[in-house]
Formats: C-alpha cells, structure tokens, sequence
C-alpha cells in the first residue's frame, strides 16, 4: 500500500476502505508518513468529504492508535457528554454531579480552551489545588467511587489525532465535518463510556454556525457511535448568545456553583436539566425524559447535586471549601464598566466577540502554550431582548490591568442595539438520534 494512492482516491471522490484507514492511521503514528502527504489527504477529505462507514472507520483507527481504557468493571452504565464548544459553556461542571449523584457513573474527558471558546479543564484548575492529570487507575478509581471524575486525556489517548489535529490547525483544513467528528470520537471512545449525549451548538459563537452544518456534524457524531455499539443523542443548542452570564474561568465556576445551589441563569439551568435528562434516560435510571427531568430539578432543589461536587472536588485535590464561598476562587484586581453608547433593546449580540475580548483580557489561548489568567473574564448584565438605557451597564470586565480600552470598545461593539426584540431562538432547537 502507498499513501499517494490513497490521496488520488480520495482527490477522485473514491472511497476508501477499512484496511485502506487503518493502514494509513499506523503508519503515520509510526512515522511512516511524512505530514506533507498527511496534509494532501485532510485537503483531499475537506473538499471531498466521506462516507458514513469512511467517518466511522477514520474514528476508529484513530483511537486504536493509543490506549483505550476498560471500565467494564464498574458497575452500571457510562455515560458521558461532550460539547462542540461555546462562549459561556459551563454546563459540564454542575452537570457531572449532578447525574453522579442520580447513580449514573460519568467518565469525563474533557479538554482546554482554545481562541473564543473556553475549556472545562481550565475553569476547574480555577479551583485551588484541583488535578486534572489522574491516571488511569486513579480515573477508574473515583468513578468507581463517586460516579464522577473529569480529568485530561493522556499522551497515549489518540495519538494519532493530537498529531493530526495540529496538522489541520496550519493547513486551513479544520472545518472540516468528517475530521471533526473523527477527531471527538477517538477521544470519547478512548473513555471506555457505554453512551454519549452531544451537546452540539449552532450560531454566531459556535463552530458551526448554521443548522444545516450542526446537524451534519450531529448526525456524523451519533452515525460513528452507533457503529461503536455506543448509545447517543445529540442535542442541537444556540449559541447566538453567550451561555448564563459570565465568561471566564473563575467566573464560570461561581456561576456553576449557583446553579447546583438552584440558582443562578435560567438558560444554564434549563440546559443542564435537559442534559442530565438525557443521560439518565441512556443509563437507565429514567423511563422517560420527563420523569427524569423531575429526578434532576430534586437533586438540585435537596443538595444532592451539590455534596456530589463538593466530593468530584475533594477527590481531584481541589479545596471544596470554595463551594460554600466562591470569593476563595481566583479573583481579578479591577471591575470596568462598559456602558451602553445608544437606548434601545438589544437584538444582536456578537458572541465570537465577547469570547476573543474574554481571551484578550488573558483568560484564553491564542496558543496552545499560552498561560492563563484565572480570575479575569465578562459579567454580562444585558442579553438579547433587554432593554437598555444610555449609559447603562452592558458588561461589567473583571480585568488585572485598568488598560483595557480596547477591549471595552470591542466589547461595547458587540452589542447591537435597536429598536424592537429580536425574535426568540430555543435553547434547544433539535434532537437527532441515530
């Protein structure tokens, strides 16, 4: 077999076979494969895109070029969630304990954040003295435990797709649907979990930015599990504006703490809700989505839900005390106001935007190697449909420098500001099942 046969028949919308991929897969983890040869197939596939059964082979021998883990000896049924990314996107953080603490035991790897968009690992970290990196023995462990760990994946999880992943980043190949659902899923299977629920955002501060292309990638995801013999759905959620109110790491684990404290933002607890549902449905512990939507606003309302993340936090390092006081969380120096230049009601709010002014600000990676400010980010005090006042308080910029000129006025642009609401978007606009 020689890899310019196979980029020929992917240039020549040819599709190519099992043996074909996993071949191909092997010999680039082994070196085999220069990346220039690697980088005329993803062009090849970004063009020509690929079947269905090409997306779930591509899957598959990406994650058998590393290590998979076994949970078969914890009891019950795995479930996991992944997100494709937003602005404001927390919900794994009260999420997890929250169907821990329902019996469901969550084997969570999650990963960094990268441009506008953050990560669960670096809001976590926020937490003083909490591990991301377990090892195996010690993720099986506390899953076994608590129902519950959410760790970074390890060196020896996909190699391949680290690889290729950093390829696509500097070949222009990134937006890609088969790649992308190849490259979450070699990740997700690694974890050893017996269902899935995709939290897939569509809009100005997601990936995907129109439905048609959320649901492509939706059905991609749930099409390579059921192949997997892994249970799925995926849940398609708006991202046209941010996520609850808050963007940055410490931020967003205040803001997770109230809503496992059946508080906080009514979008973040409604999804987080419909979420859990989800997962309870897929592990048994429901019959029905409404029966288990009742079970998860319990655990929420008694504390369950609660004392899970206290013991998540607890098992991973982390001192829990800053549950029951969020000012022991990283804390920025300055509070900037920026204000509203025109009245009206907000009918467009530039998402993206608020995510790179969060990223500016030092709370997210321009690279992968970037050091992170923990404490910084935005508090949003108006969102789509609000009225507004000249003068008033869009956003408030928890900032370690009073130098933020331009990011107030990046800020302040990304609202726009007319004269009537803008028409309602739901939170969740579709379900899509294998």
């Amino acid at each position: 077999m020689r890899m310019v046969d196979l980029i020929t028949k992917k240039r020549d919308h040819k599709a190519l076979t099992n043996e074909e991929l996993t071949w191909m897969i092997e010999q680039y983890t082994a070196k085999a494969i220069p990346d220039y040869q690697m980088s005329a197939f993803l062009m090849a596939v970004y063009f020509n895109g690929m079947t269905p059964e090409e997306r779930s082979h591509f899957a598959f021998a990406m994650l058998h070029s590393g290590d998979v883990l076994d949970l078969s000896d914890i009891p019950g049924i795995k479930v996991d969630k992944h997100s494709t990314g937003g602005v404001g996107d927390k919900i794994s953080i009260p999420l997890a304990p929250l169907v821990a603490c329902l019996g469901v035991p969550v084997p969570m790897i999650s990963g960094r954040g990268l441009g506008h968009t953050g990560g669960t690992l670096d809001k976590l970290e926020s937490i003083p003295g909490f591990n991301v990196a377990e090892s195996e023995t010690q993720f099986k462990q506390q899953v076994q435990q608590i129902n519950e760990a959410i760790i970074s994946a390890s060196g020896e999880v996909a190699p391949a797709d680290r690889r290729i992943y950093a390829l696509r980043d500097v070949t222009g190949t990134v937006e890609s649907i088969p790649l992308i659902a190849g490259s979450i899923m070699s990740k997700k299977l690694a974890s050893g979990t017996n269902a899935l629920v995709f939290d897939v955002k569509v809009g100005n501060g997601a990936f995907m930015k129109t439905t048609e292309d959320a649901r492509a990638l939706a059905k991609a995801l749930v099409g390579i599990s059921k192949t997997a013999g892994v249970k799925s759905v995926a849940l398609l959620t708006d991202m046209s504006q941010p996520l609850g109110i808050t963007i940055g790491n410490s931020l967003e684990i205040a803001e997770s703490i109230a809503i496992l404290k059946n508080r906080g933002p009514k979008d973040v607890h409604d999804l987080t809700v419909a979420l859990a549902a989800q997962m309870l449905v897929l592990g048994g512990k429901a019959a029905s989505l409404e029966i288990a939507s009742g079970l998860a606003e319990d655990a929420l309302r008694d504390g369950r839900a609660l004392n899970a993340f206290k013991q998540l936090i607890t098992a991973q390092g982390g001192d829990a005390s800053v549950v029951d006081d969020p000012r022991k969380l990283p804390q920025a120096k300055y509070r900037i106001a920026v204000k509203a230049a025109e009245s009206g009601i907000v009918d467009q709010i530039d998402t993206n935007a608020l995510g790179l002014a969060a990223m500016q600000l030092g709370g997210g990676r321009a690279k992968k190697d970037d050091i992170l400010d923990l404490a910084v980010g935005l508090v949003l005090h108006k969102k789509l449909g609000t009225p507004v006042t000249k003068g008033d308080t869009l956003v408030t910029l928890h900032a370690d420098t009073e130098n933020v000129d331009a990011i107030s006025n990046m800020v302040r642009s990304a609202y726009h500001i007319g004269d009537k609401a803008p028409k309602k978007t739901p939170l969740i606009q579709e379900v899509i099942r294998p």
